[in-house]
C-alpha cells in the first residue's frame, strides 16, 4: 500500500543532508512508489497555517543538489515546540499545534534528520502524539552515541584539514605559529581527526586537560630542532588554564563559544616569544560540499530509514557501526554522549606521532 511520509532537517545545519533527502526520496518513490513530503525549516514547517512543505520528486536530485551544502528543505535550532519563544518574551507550549499539522498533512510516517538535541524533541513529540518516528543521525561533532559517524562530520574533518594544508605554507614563510580554531560544541573529535591528518604539532581539546607550558615546550623543541614554524590545532570548547570557557556574547544575549584560538596564541607568544596568528574555522565547516565518505553515509541512512518504515521499526535511529548500517532506539542514542576517548586510538596515536596533547 502506497505510503505518504514526512522528513525534515532540524537543528545546525552540515554537508550531506541533501544526500540523505535524496536517499530517502529515491528508495521511497523509486523503490517503493510512495510520496515524500519535504517539511520546510524543521518543525516550524508543522507549526505554520498553512503548513510549509513541498512534495519532493527523484526528479529533484539529478543534478547539483547531492553535491550542495546545507539543506533545501531548510532547517532552524531554535522554536522548540514545547517551549515556543513568543514575541512578549514568554514561552508556550506549541506541541499539539505541532501534531495536529502532522495529521493535517496525512502522513503515515516522520524521518527526522538531527542530532542528539533536535532526536530528543522530535521523539517526545512523536511519543505525545503517536507518531511513528525514525531517526538519521547528523551532527559536524560527531557526538551522538552508538554510531561511529554521523553525517557531516568527515566534510568537517576534511575542510579543517584543508585549512591545516593552506595554513603550513604561510607558516613556514614568515616563522609563525599558526592556531587553528575548529568547531565540535563539547566534543573534540573534528580537532583531533583534522590535527593528526592535517600534520598539527599540538592539538588541544576539552577532553584531556593542558598547560601553556607544556604546549611552549614542545614548540621550544621544534625550534631546536631547526623549525621555524608550527601548528596549533584547538577545539572551541576547550577552556582556559583557570577552567572558565571562553564565549562570546551575541545579539540578544546569546553566548556561544569562541574565541580560545586567540587566548592560546596570546599565550603561546608570551611563553615562547613566537610570532603567532590565528584562524577561526567557524562555519565553513558546515557549508561545504559533502565529501564522498559523507554522502555515502548519507545515502545509505536514507535508504535504510525507509526501510524501518517500511518494516514497521519505529522509534529507532539509524547509525553506523562495525563497517555495516544497524538500528537502535533512539532513547539509547540520545542518553550515549560520545566525547572524544582519552584512551582511544586516534589518541594513542597521535601521542605516538609525537603530537602535544598539552599535557606533557
Amino acid at each position: 500500500m502506497s505510503k505518504r511520509i514526512g522528513i525534515l532537517t532540524s537543528g545546525g545545519d552540515c554537508a550531506g543532508l541533501n544526500a540523505v533527502i535524496r536517499g530517502v526520496v529515491s528508495r521511497a518513490v523509486d523503490g517503493l512508489g510512495w510520496r515524500v513530503f519535504g517539511i520546510r525549516e524543521g518543525t516550524m514547517g508543522l507549526l505554520r497555517r498553512p503548513l510549509d512543505y513541498l512534495e519532493l520528486d527523484p526528479t529533484m536530485f539529478t543534478g547539483q543538489i547531492l553535491r550542495q551544502g546545507g539543506t533545501i528543505l531548510g532547517t532552524t535550532n531554535r522554536g522548540d515546540p514545547f517551549a515556543f519563544p513568543m514575541p512578549n518574551g514568554e514561552t508556550l507550549d506549541r506541541s499539539e499545534e505541532l501534531i495536529a499539522g502532522y495529521r493535517e498533512l496525512k502522513l503515515d510516517a516522520l524521518i527526522g534528520i538531527g542530532g542528539d538535541g533536535s532526536m530528543e524533541i522530535l521523539r517526545r513529540f512523536a511519543q505525545q502524539g503517536d507518531i511513528p518516528l525514525v531517526g538519521i543521525p547528523k551532527t559536524i561533532d560527531n557526538d551522538i552515541g552508538a554510531t561511529e559517524f554521523s553525517v557531516g562530520y568527515l566534510t568537517a574533518v576534511d575542510v579543517a584539514t584543508h585549512a591545516m594544508d593552506m595554513l603550513q605554507p604561510t607558516a613556514a614563510s614568515h616563522s609563525r605559529v599558526m592556531v587553528l580554531e575548529v568547531m565540535g560544541r563539547d566534543a573534540g573529535h573534528i580537532a583531533l581527526s583534522a590535527g593528526i591528518a592535517g600534520g598539527a604539532d599540538v592539538i588541544i581539546i576539552p577532553e584531556v586537560p593542558y598547560k601553556i607550558e607544556h604546549i611552549a615546550a614542545k614548540i621550544d623543541r621544534l625550534k631546536m630542532r631547526g623549525r621555524n614554524f608550527a601548528l596549533v590545532i584547538v577545539a572551541e570548547a576547550v577552556k582556559m588554564e583557570n577552567g572558565d570557557s571562553v564565549k562570546v556574547v551575541h545579539h540578544g544575549g546569546e553566548t556561544r563559544y569562541g574565541g580560545i584560538g586567540h587566548y592560546l596564541a596570546d599565550n603561546i607568544s608570551d611563553a615562547t616569544g613566537a610570532e603567532t596568528r590565528v584562524t577561526v574555522l567557524g562555519h565553513v565547516q558546515r557549508g561545504a560540499a559533502p565529501s564522498a565518505q559523507d554522502r555515502l553515509y548519507a545515502l545509505t541512512f536514507g535508504a535504510a530509514a525507509v526501510d524501518l518504515i517500511a518494516a514497521g521499526r519505529f522509534d529507532r535511529m539509524v547509525a553506523w557501526q562495525n563497517r555495516e548500517v544497524v538500528d537502535i532506539p533512539i532513547a539509547e542514542a540520545i542518553d550515549q554522549y560520545s566525547a572524544v576517548d582519552k584512551d582511544g586510538v586516534l589518541v594513542r596515536t597521535a601521542r605516538g606521532l609525537g603530537i602535544s596533547l598539552g599535557d606533557g
